[in-house]
Formats: C-alpha cells, structure tokens, sequence
C-alpha cells in the first residue's frame, strides 16, 4: 500500500515538473550584454538588396493592417525598415473564459543586404501607465513574481517565431516567375 501511495505522488510530481513550462524551456532569447529581450536572425534569401527590400516592403502591407502607421524608418538606399508595432496577450479566467491580460508595444527592424536579410525584435513593454519592460518576468526571485508571467512569455514567443517570423520568411522568397505560353 506504501508502495503504490509512493508511486502516485511520484507520478504527480514528475507530471507537474513536465507540465510547467518556464523562460529556459521557452528559449527566451536574452542579450548577455545588455539583459534585454532581443530576438534576431540571418536568412539567406537569393535575391540583391533591393529586390529583398521590396519584397519587406511588400509583406509589411500584408502582415500588418496599417503599414503606415506601423513604419517608422523605410530607407531603401540602405535597405533597413524600422517600425513599431503591439499584440494582445491573453488569460483564462478560473471558468476558463479567455480574457484581455494586455498589449506587448515592441520594435523591429529588418534590414536587407545581397543575398541575406535579417529581422530584429526588441524593446518588448507591456503597456500599463507606464511602460513595464517584459526583461522584469524572467526574474523568478523578484517578490511580485507571477507564475502566469510564464505562459505571457510563452504567448509572446509563440507570437514571433510562429507568426512573425514565418510570415516573414514566406514572403522574402522569390516569386516563381509564370513563362506565359505563346500560340
């Protein structure tokens, strides 16, 4: 009896260990220099400066609502666009209802050289009264830790290397080139 008693609470306790997640499960990326948040990646794409910024600036009007308003930097002799942009995060509530936790204000970058491009994500707040840098939710000895931080840091994650980034990588591919037939 002993015996099985052990065994179920060994089960439950290798199940909670497996079933949470935490920031080092979620492979945050964090600048050691700095400490901040900062996601950031090379792509090697075929294709010139030019032709890899246009096809950035060709997916901002896809990706986001308002490209416009997005943009803040559009500098096709360097090839870099810079912008601003916000996403929801969300909670379920103790009857498993799915409610508004906030808006994470970040920026981005992507610049585009010959052959290759890469995309910067930074400065990630979430918008309260004032800013709160998401840096904060890695640490797990601060007093006002929240274990929900956890799966906001997982939402945010999933944000940018589900959505984002593949959007991204989508759209930088070159456009098969359709030969009309002649007749």
């Amino acid at each position: 009896m002993k015996k099985a008693i052990s065994l179920i609470f060994a089960l439950l306790f290798a199940f909670t260990l497996f079933s949470q997640e935490d920031s080092t499960s979620l492979n945050i990326p964090v600048d050691e220099t700095t400490g901040l948040i900062i996601y950031q990646e090379v792509f090697q794409e075929e294709g010139s400066r030019e032709d890899l910024f246009n096809r950035a600036s060709e997916w901002l009007h896809q990706y986001f609502a308002n490209p416009l308003y997005v943009t803040k930097v559009r500098d096709a002799s360097s090839g870099v666009i810079k912008g601003r942009h916000q996403f929801e995060l969300f909670f379920e509530d103790k009857d498993g209802i799915k409610k508004r936790a906030g808006m994470v204000l970040y920026s981005f970058k992507i610049e585009s050289r010959d052959g290759r491009y890469r995309y910067t994500i930074d400065e990630l707040m979430l918008r309260q009264q004032s800013r709160y840098p998401l840096e904060n939710w890695l640490d797990k000895s601060d007093p006002n830790y929240n274990p929900q931080w956890e799966e906001y840091l997982g939402q945010v994650n999933s944000y940018v290397l589900e959505k984002f980034v593949p959007s991204l990588q989508e759209a930088m591919k070159p456009k098969a080139v359709v030969e009309e037939e002649e007749w």
